[in-house]
This record gives C-alpha cells, structure tokens and sequence, in this order.
C-alpha cells in the first residue's frame, strides 16, 4: 500500500494503481523537447506492470507496529531504510516475483523491472539496520537479480528482440525512464509536499541531458520543469479507499475497516 494521513484517517493506494498512473505518466512522455525511449511497448509494460507483485499483500493489508497501515508514505521517499515498514524477506520476496510477475510474455520489460528492484536494494536502500543473516540475504538476492537479468537478456533476443536495446547506454535510457515516472508517481500517490527532483538525468531531443524538478503547488498538483508531456495540463484518477481512524490494536479489525471503507478517485494533476 502506499498512503496519505489526513484529518481524520487515511487514504490508501494500492501498489498496482500506483504504477498504472506511472505506466500513465508513460504515455504521455514526448514532446518538442524530449522523446520517450526504445522499444515504448516493452518499456511502458516495465513502467505500468512493476509493482503487480504486490497485489497479494494490497489485499490482506498489515499493521506497523504502531497500529498504523504498512505502507509506504511520504516519510519514506528518498529512502528505504524501513523497507516500505515490512520484513525484509517478505519484501524480497515480493521484489523477486516482480520480475517473474512479467518474464514470460516480455523478457525485456522483466528486465527492466529487476534492474529497478536492484536499484532500490542497493543505490536507494540503507542497510545499516540489517542484522548480519538480513545482510548475507540481501546480498544473495541482488547476485540473484544480477544473473537473472543476464537470462532474460537471452530470451529477449531469442524472442526476436533487437541487440541495440541491450546496448548498456539504451538500457541506461529505459531504466531511467522507469525510474522517473515511478518517482513521479510515488509523489503524487503519497502526496509529498517538497520540492523533489527526479531520479536520474534524462536525454533531450538535442542530446543534452537534464534532470526534471517536481514542485508540488497543492491540490494534487505537481509543476515539472523541464517538461516532458505532450499536453500542459495533465488529469488522472487514481483509485484509493479512505479510512477513519489513527491505529488499531487488531489486524483484523483494521482488515474489516479497509473492506468496508468507501472508494473513490484520487485527482493528481501534472502542469507545465
């Protein structure tokens, strides 16, 4: 889950709907200035369908040990110190069937998605809380990632997929793609109220590459600069439950509370 307290309680996104809007964001990327990268079709798969893992635990939602949802939130953007509030083997475990979540029908996209799942175990994790058995299996599953992105590489090209996207700069390319409306999308989802810049340098139709600030203007606003998009004025929906209450004692108490909570669209809005 991913959330936002408010006044009374909380808004809760699920991971995949999460995602959706970042395979939205996708859609969307091209313009005078800058241009989405090679093979879009595999790329936005990796983009829209990297979180797919989660849709098991979304839907047996977990307490904190304060009694709050588990999910990921505001506090924890830039950082992974907490693994989104959850065991680090679970969350392992759900990184590792990200990748697979895909691999059979596009290898390339599952590639890409492992290389993000990597990324966010090493360049964004901190490990300083792990104890020493939490550390040695850290480390087996990244080796693992690593291996089995070589794998996936084959059959992209076994399956009749083009070398050139496997050259280091075109994979460089998508997964910062990914990793940009990924980013873009955790903002909104967990509406940060502070000024970000986006994960990664990004090329321009002339070659120069340039990194894209998010300004948050309120409302579920977020101004980008430089833009990317092809309208000045975005609008999506975003479904979310909303859930009276601070903490609860009890798991299924909280569980009962998510099933009967109501339901309606979150707006998120991307001007220019």
């Amino acid at each position: 889950m991913l959330r936002i307290e408010t006044a009374d309680g909380w808004i809760l996104i699920e991971h995949r709907d999460h995602a959706r809007l970042a395979g939205r964001f996708a859609e969307h990327w091209g313009n005078d200035d800058f241009a989405p990268p090679e093979p879009f079709p595999d790329v936005h798969v990796a983009v829209s369908r990297h979180d797919d893992a989660w849709a098991e635990r979304d839907a047996l939602p977990c307490l904190t040990r304060e009694g709050r949802p588990s999910a990921f939130s505001k506090e924890l953007v830039g950082k992974y110190s907490a693994f989104e509030e959850i065991d680090l083997l679970d969350y392992l475990a759900v990184r590792g069937r990200a990748t697979e979540a895909v691999a059979a029908e596009n290898p390339f996209a599952a590639l890409l998605i492992s290389m993000h799942t990597v990324n966010l175990l090493t360049d964004q994790a901190d490990l300083s809380g792990l104890s020493p058995a939490e550390r040695e299996a850290h480390g087996r599953f990244v080796e693992a990632q690593k291996n089995r992105q070589l794998g996936l590489a084959q059959r992209h090209l076994a399956g009749g997929g083009v070398a050139p996207h496997l050259e280091p700069a075109s994979l460089r390319r998508a997964f910062a793609f990914l990793q940009a409306c990924d980013h873009l999308s955790l903002l909104a989802c967990v509406g940060h109220p502070e000024p970000t810049t986006l994960r990664h340098a990004h090329p321009a139709r002339d070659g120069t590459m340039t990194t894209l600030r998010c300004v948050p203007q309120g409302n579920s606003t977020y101004r980008l600069d430089p833009y990317p998009f092809d309208r000045d004025h975005l609008e999506f929906s975003v479904p979310a439950r909303f859930l009276p209450g601070r903490s609860w004692r009890d798991q299924e108490a909280f569980r009962a509370d998510c099933r009967a909570a109501r339901t309606e669209p979150v707006l998120v809005r991307i001007v220019s």
